[in-house]
């Protein structure tokens, strides 16, 4: 993946329902800016991201079933009453994922504030592609899929950026309530290091 002049373009994706109340600005650094150092401490955080229960609890790849794990969850399982995603990843097969994780659009500041209550986004409740398999998975592994456009949705660092962007589902995870631990950093640190990835070249551990 090649990052283009185009991408110092700094963007501000207004979504009404951003972590924190903020609109995320996709602002990457300039081409040519970012060494590989820095590059990879960038990874190292978003590694800690995408490894976190919040992130990678509902992207596990071939499997269907969503896991719960986390230091309220004891011991790493597959989501209780054998909810099963199937193919479509979103249970159309046998129950959907929205019947209890409702859309309802009424009250989201306090849609997700009772414990152990199914969260609640306003779009469809979904498992990651099969593709993106992060569950259980190692730094260099993750980081080659996310790199690699036939994992990645076809997207170069400015398309994944603007994915955190718009996906609710992603936003959630910074504003889990409930109890629920938040993913580290925030939304805007976490797009801010895939920016700084990017331009650094995508550079992975070890590689």
């Amino acid at each position: 993946m090649k990052f283009t002049a185009s991408l110092c373009l700094a963007i501000a994706v207004a979504t009404g329902a951003l972590a924190e109340g903020a609109d995320l600005v996709i602002a990457p650094p300039a081409e040519g800016s970012v060494s590989k150092q820095v590059g990879l401490e960038a990874w190292a955080r978003i590694y800690e991201v995408a490894s976190h229960p919040r992130c990678a609890n509902c992207h596990t790849g071939p499997s269907d079933r969503p896991m719960w794990s986390g230091p309220t969850y004891g011991k790493a399982r597959p989501h209780g009453m054998n909810i099963r995603a199937g193919e479509s990843r979103i249970g159309a097969e046998s129950l959907l994922c929205s019947t209890c994780h409702t859309t309802k659009a009424e009250d989201w500041e306090n849609a997700n504030e009772m414990p152990h209550a199914a969260p609640r986004v306003a779009m469809g409740w979904a498992l990651a592609p099969v593709e993106a398999h992060w569950f259980g998975r190692t730094s260099e592994e993750i980081c080659a899929q996310l790199r690699d456009p036939d994992l990645n949705g076809g997207r170069d660092v400015l398309e994944i950026a603007e994915h955190l962007g718009h996906d609710l589902i992603l936003h959630w995870a910074w504003a889990p309530g409930g109890g629920r631990e938040p993913a580290p950093y925030s939304l805007q640190e976490h797009v801010d290091d895939i920016l700084i990835w990017g331009v650094a070249g995508y550079p992975c551990p070890d590689t």
